[in-house]
């Protein structure tokens, strides 16, 4: 059985679910230190003026006085900036004239309504709902420990993309190559690859599979 080792996502890039949709078993890190600028808890669209990064803005433990030194299953979610409306009214403006955004509206906005405590438990939710309308059933469970480095020994069948993906810095990935689908605004920019996975499902719909 081949295993994909994550970081959790929000709203994660193509490449992030194609490791679900292609590994026998997926293990989502929950016990790694929170850096910022990762997938984590911001994702990609596509819009008129080009690539915008959507970000969920987290708070920080009191008791956290060393940077980036808090865990990511304590990860609180912060109310600041009514980040939740706008990132809806960010959808809306990026993919309204898509195919298939009225048609997973309705499944995707509760997500910028209903508030979490957890940026995990979040993420999580969203991930299942994600994977329900692509048509996805993969085996995903969250690590109970930190995991070791890929430096360190690890199962032949377990591969390490938890720096592989990465939002500012992605790693060499033989497994992925981006395949190239019909975009709102490619007339203007080119094809924008490995954006969130909301831009292929808005823009592909049930075909979102194929392009795993």
């Amino acid at each position: 059985m081949t295993t994909a080792l994550l970081q959790t996502t929000y709203f994660g890039p193509i490449q992030w679910y194609q490791k679900l949709y292609r590994y026998d078993h997926s293990m989502i890190e929950q016990y790694d230190s929170f850096q910022k600028q990762t997938y984590r808890n911001r994702c990609m669209i596509a819009t008129a003026n080009g690539t915008q990064v959507l970000t969920v803005p987290v708070e920080h433990s009191s008791q956290s006085f060393v940077p980036n030194s808090q865990l990511v299953k304590d990860l609180h979610i912060s109310d600041h900036n009514q980040w939740r409306r706008v990132h809806w009214n960010a959808l809306q403006s990026a993919y309204s004239e898509s195919p298939f955004f009225e048609y997973y509206a309705d499944d995707l906005y509760p997500f910028f309504e209903q508030k979490y405590d957890f940026l995990v438990d979040f993420n999580e939710a969203i991930r299942q709902k994600v994977c329900e309308l692509i048509d996805i059933h993969p085996n995903v469970e969250y690590t109970t420990k930190y995991q070791p480095s890929a430096l360190n020994p690890q199962p032949s069948t377990l591969t390490d993309f938890r720096d592989v993906i990465n939002a500012k810095h992605p790693q060499p990935d033989e497994g992925f190559t981006p395949k190239e689908y019909w975009q709102v605004f490619q007339h203007k920019h080119g094809f924008l690859p490995n954006l969130s996975i909301l831009d292929l499902l808005f823009n592909m719909g049930p075909e979102s599979v194929f392009f795993l």
